[in-house]
């Protein structure tokens, strides 16, 4: 159970452009993307290291490819959209992406 005005806290915070500090969701992870805006197919592969490349069809102008990265990593990890967001890098191409809700799918490492 939340406390009350937990909803309220997070709205603001999000609102503002700020990282809430406690994570909204017991079941969400952070995975480590390196975008490659501007590539021939749209595609999301783990790396050895726990990176995942994400290469992206879209160019990054206006958060197109930041857009194209959400719904290509909602549609892999089978989730939806609004489950995925962009916690840091939103103008870099080394970002930090949060999954929150999904009932505990795990990202899967490259063998």
């Amino acid at each position: 159970m939340r406390p009350p005005g937990e909803l309220k806290r997070q709205a603001a915070l999000a609102m503002t452009g700020r990282r809430a500090t406690k994570s909204t969701s017991h079941s969400s992870f952070v995975i480590t993307v390196r975008a490659k805006p501007r590539s021939a197919v749209s595609s999301l592969e783990p790396e050895a290291s726990g990176t995942w490349i994400a290469r992206l069809r879209s160019s990054p102008v206006e958060g197109k490819a930041n857009a194209e990265l959400i719904g290509l990593v909602a549609k892999h990890f089978g989730c939806p959209k609004s489950s995925v967001a962009v916690v840091s890098g939103a103008s870099a191409r080394l970002k930090l992406v949060r999954i929150s809700g999904t009932a505990a799918v795990q990202p899967r490492r490259a063998a």
